[in-house]
């Protein structure tokens, strides 16, 4: 941990006067088609995400957020460069990494992307930092994994330092020290919205809560209340560190699949979740763990227009938070079904949670 104190950058304001923030996620997953085994290359999988992006901000969403992984069966290793190309294309929605692995990674060389991918999109620019969450990336980019945890604090803590002002000072364990050092560029509001990525760790959730820094809490299966309970012990760690929680906004998301019948949605979205888990994490995913989705005191976002609108509406209730995000690219899935999902999530669930969560 960085031996110097640290003064809060401020925190991103989101206006909930027209309801939630919603948004859209992609991990850059890079796998073949469950039915046909195929694979679209590389070039083709980057396009699909710049092209998910422009639709988003065509439908109304609010942001567009894509994460990074180093490691086979993912494309979006330098996913601040694939924002940038969404920057150029895109108006006014708003772009944010989910997350960047900063543990592995010097928090300089991201700070100096970030600012420049700000300026480039006209102050749109947004970071969630998180832990990885596989160990390749570890040995790929030259870190000890029995450091995971000391890393990713201290290189946090330091990209939070480097949103403070042009000159820095720090010194840590890992990276070599700041000596009065300029960073630049700046942002174009001089300071970036910067969050804290959130798994399963409840210790994790209260360190952001000491910090005062907002959350992204990712929600792939299990109950509502374990994820709430995570998200109240962080804004009690907040409110104990004296910070105002009523202005530290929390973000959630998950899978999202959309159809008219919950049962053909579940249907045909379970050879996706279960290949793409068998490549990517070495183990099937279990079809009645999805099953017991269709609960809504499940956080699995997966089903009809109506069901989906009653399950973010229970989890609003639940969390209290300002944003959701929604994954609905995954394993290999044909564009034209994401599309489908993309449409129903805007025109059939949009609208209408905003309506029932306005501030």
């Amino acid at each position: 941990m960085s031996k110097s104190s640290l003064i809060h950058s401020p925190n991103p304001k989101i206006d909930t006067s027209n309801g939630i923030e919603f948004g859209l996620y992609s991990l850059g997953d890079h796998l073949p088609n469950p039915h046909t085994k195929k694979r679209i290359s590389a070039k083709e999988r980057i396009q699909e995400i710049i092209e998910i992006a422009k639709l988003a901000e065509d439908a109304g969403f609010d942001i567009f957020q894509l994460g990074e992984s180093h490691q086979e069966y993912f494309v979006s290793q330098s996913h601040l460069l694939i924002l940038t190309a969404i920057a150029k294309a895109t108006e006014n929605i708003r772009l944010s990494s989910a997350v960047t692995t900063i543990g592995v990674l010097d928090p300089v060389r991201v700070y100096e992307d970030a600012a420049t991918l700000d300026l480039i999109s006209n102050g749109r620019m947004e970071l969630i930092a998180g832990r990885a969450s596989r160990f390749g990336s570890f040995e790929l980019l030259g870190y000890n994994s029995n450091d995971y945890k000391e890393l990713f604090e201290e290189k946090f803590e330091l990209l939070l330092k480097l949103n403070e002002g042009e000159r820095v000072t720090w010194e840590g364990e890992f990276r070599a020290p700041l000596n009065d050092a300029l960073i630049l560029p700046r942002p174009l509001k001089n300071h970036l919205p910067i969050w804290r990525g959130l798994g399963n760790t409840m210790t994790s959730a209260i360190r952001a809560g000491e910090l005062g820094v907002p959350v992204f809490q990712a929600t792939l299966a299990g109950a509502v209340m374990t994820y709430a309970n995570r998200i109240n012990n962080f804004r009690s760690a907040a409110k104990d560190a004296r910070h105002d929680i009523d202005n530290i906004p929390v973000g959630t998301g998950g899978w999202v699949f959309i159809r008219e019948s919950t049962k053909e949605a579940y249907r045909q979205v379970y050879p996706y979740i279960n290949e793409g888990f068998k490549l990517t994490n070495g183990e099937s995913f279990p079809k009645r763990a999805l099953a017991q989705g269709q609960s809504i005191k499940s956080v699995v976002t997966i089903g009809e227009p109506s069901l989906i609108i009653e399950k973010i509406l229970y989890q609003h209730e639940a969390f209290k938070q300002q944003r959701f995000s929604a994954q609905i690219d995954f394993a290999g899935m044909e564009f034209d079904e994401v599309k489908k999902t993309l449409y129903l999530l805007a025109d059939k669930v949009m609208a209408t949670v905003k309506k029932y969560t306005k501030s």
